[in-house]
């Protein structure tokens, strides 16, 4: 887990979201806080202005869409759908491949901006969980005498 990710425990954190009825302004800057690294990092950027702003007028859902695209780019929103009083959102990095190929991240909450932060909440906990080399890996040189060759009959 990287230094800044382990100010919070982010099991802890998900439970609170899904604890929690409703967004919060204090709730949505922990969550910055404690959860984000760009956000700090960026200062007073155009997209971080932004965030607060939507924070400032209660655009929750608009706020957590915003941190997903800033937090994690390689990851989109595959689906938003309600169903029977809850809102199930579904993060996913191969948002193209079919449902059953795809390995999407998916959390639910009777709050859209809820379930949207937990979903977030959840690929950070996965991502930091994955342990890293310090050394990026290289392919195998191919041996000396290897030679491909084709097995087709053309005759």
């Amino acid at each position: 887990m990287t230094a800044s990710l382990r100010r919070l425990d982010l099991p802890s954190l998900s439970q609170r979201l899904r604890a929690t009825p409703a967004m919060t302004r204090p709730l949505m800057l922990d969550i910055i806080e404690h959860a984000c690294r760009r956000v700090p990092s960026l200062g007073q950027s155009e997209r971080t202005t932004r965030i607060m702003r939507l924070i400032d007028v209660e655009a929750w859902a608009d706020a957590a869409l915003a941190l997903v695209e800033l937090e994690l780019p390689r990851w989109q929103v595959r689906r938003i759908a309600y169903d029977d009083g809850e809102w199930h959102c579904a993060l996913s990095r191969e948002r193209e491949l079919p449902d059953w190929l795809d390995t999407a991240v998916e959390a639910r909450h009777a709050d859209l901006a809820l379930a949207l932060l937990s979903a977030f909440i959840e690929v950070r906990a996965s991502v930091a969980d994955v342990p890293r080399p310090s050394v990026s890996s290289v392919r195998p040189l191919r041996e000396p005498l290897y030679q491909p060759i084709t097995c087709d009959n053309f005759g």
